[in-house]
């Protein structure tokens, strides 16, 4: 590959200018068109639009497409535009799409377009700020957390009650009053607070699971249902949310329903989950699966055998296996006595004590909740052939430059807290390397090659700030990838991009050595690529499934990326800025953050191909 910078103030960028399209037709360049400004209002000409947007312009004679994002004062510009009659379509996460249309007919008479954008009524409200709290709510809620920690529930209550005053629409407040409460035995008061902090926040998985706890213990089990099915939708993964709905069904006597979710969450839950046992035991025997239901049950008994159930589960087993052929006629006397004494087993008894985090210790699921899209818009058939060349582009610029990489390690608790905290600083260099079998892998260097034991907790990591590889024209036939429309991150308009490793081609983004052991792992994901330019702003990934052999039970990787000037050379690059990793590794929790920051720039030709720099061999890195 070929070094391919893009250097603003020298050269025309083909990604974010007049004629810089989607269709094959060639763009316009210096034809003394017309200038064109537009400006683009939110309800009405008095409020500029809050977020950007993007302006998608066609040339209905040419069908040339070109894009264009709005600046922070919600204005679009187009210089030269060729004469000819022009169709605007402008869109914006949470607001109906805008369209418009102009003439350029002269350089002498310049257009400019006023566009107003409407609120979608069916789009989720981007400003809703359920995280600020009062300074003095925030040291009263950290007093009530470690008062929950230690179950002093009575000095939790005082606290987060204080808290509560100040920022009574806190959902955090909320599910943690619940909770409270929950211990308390007071389910009243915790149906309430857990029910204000699910309408809060909607796709709080906590809040809604514990209240289908509490409304199971109510004997409310319409509403109990109705919330643990929020709550697997939220979070299909969270075997805690399945195993209650899965007791909620059972107690409603839709055995085969409690039968899948009981399934799902011993799946998913493992070891963890061997309370479901004994709901997926009582389902499969009132399906008239008796044989396997007894063998769920007797699997229960080896599984958990301190559980407080115990005693009216060997009960059950004996009057089951006492019973004769006739308990399986339905309608006979005994088939009803056993019946009854099925579902007099609760599995609220076995199910385990409730635990809890003020703020999950990673990001949400991949999968569990997809961002808000702009509707009714289309994305550009190329976007991933458009996303691939700034890729290849990215290549060529990380390995042209050195850099200080600063890395923070934490071990969490169980709450997401901070138990222990290590930082490093190195001197950064990487190049990239492609195989015989046509992958890019990228090799590191921290000062002097670091070895294992120089990482905190013996875990090294490497590689994190190249996920966009993902996209690389020679590595992402190994994935799928599906544009799941216009999205936003951060007020910056962003085409949203799906991705998982595809089942029939072999994982090479990405993997573990243990133990002089290697362990591919495959990676879903989603990319934040710029609406104008296709550039990778961040990238996200996570485990398709977890590596048991290793005890790698999850790892959430979140990349940012973004322009960084070389002032003396006239330059900017697209640069990895911080790549952030969530591990839970052999029964611990870790959170990592590479950033990277005082890049130089290698004094070489940008036509030489990189090599990795050795000690008796490096080009010489210029300052930014």
């Amino acid at each position: 590959m070929t070094a391919c910078t893009v250097s603003y103030g020298q050269q025309r960028d083909p990604f974010n200018s007049m004629g810089s399209t989607t269709a094959t037709i060639p763009g316009y360049i210096n034809r003394e068109g017309t200038t064109v400004t537009m400006t683009v209002y939110a309800e009405n000409t008095k409020t500029r639009l809050d977020r950007q947007c993007l302006v998608k312009v066609t040339n209905t004679n040419t069908n040339t497409v070109s894009w264009r994002t709005s600046d922070d004062l919600s204005e679009v510009g187009f210089g030269d535009v060729p004469f000819g009659h022009y169709d605007v379509e402008v869109n914006a996460v949470g607001y109906l799409t805008g369209q418009s249309h102009f003439q350029s007919v002269s350089s002498m008479a310049p257009v400019h377009l006023e566009i107003v954008l409407h609120k979608d009524p069916a789009a989720v409200q981007l400003n809703f700020e359920d995280g600020a709290m009062p300074p003095k709510a925030r040291k009263e809620t950290k007093h009530g957390v470690s008062a929950l920690k230690s179950g002093k529930w009575d000095e939790a209550n005082k606290r987060l009650g204080a808290a509560y005053k100040l920022a009574p629409e806190n959902p955090d407040l909320n599910f943690l009053l619940g909770y409270v409460y929950f211990q308390k035995r007071d389910l009243g008061r915790a149906a309430d607070f857990l029910d204000n902090a699910a309408n809060l926040s909607p796709h709080n998985v906590q809040a809604l699971t514990l209240l289908g706890r509490v409304s199971l213990q109510q004997e409310n089990y319409g509403r109990a249902v109705s919330n643990l099915e929020k709550a697997v939708l939220t979070d299909s993964e969270y075997w805690v949310a399945h195993d209650l709905l899965a007791a909620s069904y059972l107690k409603q006597q839709k055995y085969e329903k409690a039968r899948e979710q009981a399934e799902l969450a011993i799946t998913q839950g493992k070891a963890s989950a061997t309370a479901s046992q004994l709901v997926l035991g009582q389902a499969l025997i009132n399906l008239g699966h008796r044989d396997e239901g007894i063998k769920t049950l007797k699997d229960f008994l080896t599984a958990a055998p301190k559980n407080p159930s115990v005693p009216q589960v060997r009960a059950l087993l004996t009057q089951l296996e006492s019973s004769t052929a006739s308990s399986n006629v339905i309608g006979s006397e005994t088939e009803s006595v056993v019946a009854r004494q099925i579902i007099g087993v609760d599995p609220m008894i076995a199910a385990a004590e409730p635990t809890f985090s003020v703020h999950p210790w990673q990001p949400p699921a991949i999968d569990t909740n997809r961002p808000s899209v702009a509707a009714n818009v289309s994305c550009p058939s190329n976007l991933v052939d458009l996303t691939g060349k700034r890729v290849e582009e990215f290549v060529e610029d990380v390995s042209r430059i050195a850099a200080i990489e600063h890395l923070l390690h934490e071990q969490l608790d169980e709450m997401g807290d901070s138990i222990t905290k290590e930082t490093r600083t190195f001197n950064y260099v990487a190049s990239f390397l492609e195989s015989k079998q046509g992958s890019v892998a990228v090799d590191e260097y921290r000062q002097e090659r670091l070895g294992l034991a120089d990482f905190p907790d013996q875990i090294a990591t490497g590689g994190f700030a190249t996920l966009a590889l993902v996209f690389h024209p020679k590595m992402r036939d190994g994935f799928e990838m599906s544009c799941e429309g216009l999205g936003e991150l951060r007020g910056q308009a962003t085409w949203l991009v799906h991705f998982r490793q595809r089942d029939d081609r072999p994982a090479q983004i990405h993997d573990y050595r243990v133990g002089g052991d290697l362990y591919s792992v495959k990676l879903k994901g989603r990319a934040w690529i710029a609406a104008d330019t296709f550039h990778i702003v961040r990238i996200e990934s996570e485990l398709v499934t977890p590596i048991p052999q290793i005890r790698l039970a999850g790892e959430h990787q979140v990349v940012e990326y973004g322009p960084v000037p070389f002032k003396r050379r006239n330059l900017q690059l697209w640069l990895p800025q911080s790549a952030e990793i969530y591990l839970d590794f052999r029964r611990h929790r870790y959170y990592r953050k590479h950033s990277f920051d005082h890049y130089m720039l290698f004094a070489v030709d940008a036509n030489d191909k990189q090599k990795a720099p050795t000690q008796s061999n490096q080009t010489s890195p210029q300052p930014n």
